[in-house]
């Protein structure tokens, strides 16, 4: 527990203009993400922004990753929003509650470690298909709505104005780092795009156009649901996906910004602090949330790499919220789309396309199969499980081909089989054509020094062996066997009449 206590690792050189400024560039970046998340999941915008706050400060504070950014996430609100219409807001609430104690259940159970079972190539294809979603996510700002009340592609002045102040963001982003790394280049391309386009009162869309932010600090509010068996069975499958989904894109994201940085992130504690932020999030009338991938690219690319830069974004977001809504509103949305598109570029894995023909095919297939789940379907964790899966069901397959037999037969005539590889549920049947018992002499020695028994179908398989040996008439000898073998072969004994050898410098016995 001492561990979780420590909040600050007061050793760590913190460059405080960094933080604070990368703070403020992510609050800018979090204000359109938590709008849009909120309103995709039917609910009021102030909803996302509570969360991002809650999130955002929460995680900063607790989390196992200094510098991730954690607020209202598309991943979440994409489970939600069917809840959100079969049963309204407050069982929202009330199933991120039930998730953030999922959550805290599984960091104090230590299973955050599981994030190591996602292979790289898994990693490739989740972070490409990440990166995009947010860069199609951001053609929408490319659209307006019609007469009709569908939304069209700008044409005309409208698309050139737009075009023009998102790719001056994108110059700056771009160029400022080439020229002084004394500011981080996105709030600059923010600060100057927003005073260019208010300078000159240019005519293009602003975050208020998409919805007011003006609100107070987060109500504490206890959701209104029944607190009945009939309300868990609706929340429950809910808080779960929710809690899985967050665990998932939060553990992910951790090991992106670990590779990054060359420095490494504790899972347990992230997992705690997500189960907290969420728990108290649902109190405070937010929608609940995870690790942003995106928001938090820009604050490792600003610079920011302790827990004052995320501090300073959920408390500038908050002020923003309370006192600067009318300032904020005025900000060009095209500002914050050319910063998006920037982080989407940089999120991509670009050397991932150098793997095509040099990785094996599986591999390929696992990174793009991810890549395609995570664009046309939104949903991480099932590109995720997909992934691990495949890869798993390929690994599986090539160590079953592995497993080979090496026989001789010794002066005194028993016949040894030494082996090799794994024996699990895959190799059995290749196992199982190793042996001649029918033309086999009366006694066998099945050495598994080299070999492991990694199941129980390969318990059974044994067990059917020895057992046809016995029917012939004839004995075998197991040598080299874990402990867990021998105990339940020995149970099994009765049955098989099998000798299990034990002593490596054996000899080989009589009939007797």
């Amino acid at each position: 527990m001492k561990q979780y206590l420590t909040l600050f690792d007061f050793s760590q050189r913190v460059d405080y203009k960094s933080e604070v400024l990368s703070g403020l560039t992510v609050a800018l970046a979090l204000i359109p993400e938590a709008v849009a998340f909120a309103l995709i999941a039917g609910l009021s915008p102030l909803t996302g922004l509570y969360a991002a706050f809650t999130m955002g400060f929460i995680t900063s504070i607790l989390g196992g990753r200094p510098g991730m950014i954690s607020g209202a996430t598309g991943a979440v609100a994409v489970v939600i929003v069917a809840l959100a219409k079969s049963h309204g807001v407050e069982y929202i609430f009330a199933a991120v509650v039930l998730a953030g104690l999922i959550q805290i259940l599984a960091g104090l159970l230590r299973l955050g470690k599981f994030i190591r079972l996602v292979p790289h190539p898994v990693m490739f294809g989740f972070v490409n298909g990440l990166a995009i979603v947010i860069f199609l996510s951001q053609l929408d700002q490319f659209k307006a709505v019609d007469a009709s009340g569908t939304l069209q592609w700008l044409t005309g002045t409208p698309l050139a104005v737009m075009l023009g102040l998102v790719g001056l963001t994108i110059l700056i982003i771009w160029g400022l780092p080439k020229l002084t790394k004394a500011i981080p280049s996105s709030l600059t391309a923010i600060v100057v795009v927003s005073l260019l386009a208010i300078g000159l009162n240019i005519d293009t869309r602003t975050v208020g156009d998409i919805a007011s932010i003006q609100g107070g600090f987060p109500p504490f509010h206890i959701p209104a649901v029944p607190l009945t068996l009939e309300t868990l069975s609706i929340i429950f499958p809910y808080a779960l996906i929710v809690a899985g989904v967050g665990l998932i894109e939060s553990l992910l994201t951790l090991n992106l910004i670990d590779e990054i940085t060359n420095t490494r992130g504790r899972g347990n504690k992230e997992c705690v602090a997500q189960g907290v932020a969420n728990l108290t999030t649902g109190f405070l009338s937010g929608m609940g949330g995870c690790a942003m991938i995106g928001q938090s690219l820009i604050n490792i690319s600003s610079g920011a790499r302790a827990r004052l830069s995320g501090i300073v974004a959920s408390v500038m977001l908050l002020v923003f919220i309370m006192f600067g809504a009318p300032i904020i509103e005025k900000l060009p949305m095209a500002a914050l789309t050319g910063v998006m598109i920037m982080v989407a570029i940089g999120t991509f894995e670009w050397a991932s396309l150098k793997t095509f023909g040099k990785m094996p095919w599986h591999d390929v297939l696992v990174m793009v199969l991810v890549a395609a789940i995570t664009v046309l379907f939104h949903n991480l964790a099932l590109a995720v499980l997909v992934g691990v899966v495949i890869a798993a069901l390929v690994y599986a397959w090539e160590n079953a081909k592995r497993i080979r037999a090496r026989k001789y037969v010794d002066e005194a005539g028993v016949k040894h089989y030494e082996l090799y590889g794994p024996l699990f549920f895959g190799s059995v049947m290749t196992f199982r054509e190793k042996f001649d018992v029918a033309g086999d002499p009366d006694q066998v020695i099945i050495d598994f020094k080299e070999s492991r028994v990694a199941d129980m179908s390969g318990i059974e398989a044994l067990s059917k062996l020895t057992a046809s040996y016995q029917q012939s008439g004839k004995k075998v000898h197991l040598k080299h066997l874990s402990p867990d073998c021998r105990r339940l072969l020995t149970n099994a004994a009765s049955i098989i009449d099998v000798n299990i050898m034990e002593d490596p410098d054996y000899k080989v016995l009589s009939d007797d």
